[in-house]
């Protein structure tokens, strides 16, 4: 009885692992950038705004304020 116990706990364990495998892999592959499924699309009013500010064009209020209209 105890190695049937102890065979079925293994058997768990390696399903277990198995699906963590695979599901981590699905997940990694998802996030992956390929040619066929380029970077995020990027909203370009915020990019701009992000550019503006980086450059020294508009001050940090003016910036965090266009940032909450933007979104």
């Amino acid at each position: 009885m105890t190695a049937f116990l102890f065979t079925v706990v293994v058997m768990v364990l390696v399903a277990l692992g198995v699906y963590l495998v695979v599901t981590v892999s699905a997940v990694a592959d998802a996030k992956r950038i390929t040619p066929d499924r380029p970077h995020p699309v990027v909203d370009r009013a915020q990019e701009e705004l992000r550019l503006r500010y980086a450059r020294g064009e508009i001050g940090r209020e003016e910036y965090l304020q266009r940032k909450i209209d933007l979104e």
